[in-house]
């Protein structure tokens, strides 16, 4: 009888944790493929603006609305709302991103800094090897300029 107590209890465990882990994966979904980014022209966190640039909906009827939602809820449920979007949702990218790759770019800058670093100094360190070649080549005895 215990273990099948501690099969129930395992399942709803389970059960649990997938249903955490789709909804981790739509809000994933949501913040990153589709472009729900925070604003960098926002006044407090840009997350009125960057849903308004999303849904293309005007800044001042957003604000006014989350004002209004604000002062007739009390800070828990809106506040915590909106500090919580804040700090999950991306900051937007300072140049527009072009295509696919620009994208790719950006999701790996966000998620790990140190890899897109690393990225960015082996492509200098293969450009900086190029210029080296074409320098010696240049220098060289055997090169002519005619």
């Amino acid at each position: 009888m215990r273990r099948h107590y501690r099969h129930k209890r395992n399942h709803k465990f389970e059960k649990c944790k997938t249903h955490y882990n789709r909804l981790r994966d739509r809000f994933e979904n949501l913040a990153s493929s589709r472009g729900i980014y925070r604003s960098r022209k926002g006044l407090f966190m840009g997350v009125c603006r960057g849903l308004a640039d999303y849904f293309n909906f005007s800044i001042f009827w957003l604000r006014i609305i989350t004002l209004l939602l604000f002062l007739f809820t009390g800070f828990w449920p809106i506040g915590v709302m909106y500090i919580v979007a804040g700090l999950v949702l991306k900051m937007e990218p300072v140049s527009p991103l072009r295509d696919k790759k620009d994208e790719e770019f950006y999701e790996s800058y966000t998620h790990s800094r140190e890899s897109a670093i690393q990225r960015i100094r082996r492509k200098f360190e293969n450009i900086e090897r190029r210029i080296q070649r074409m320098e010696h080549t240049v220098t060289s005895r055997e090169f002519d300029w005619e």
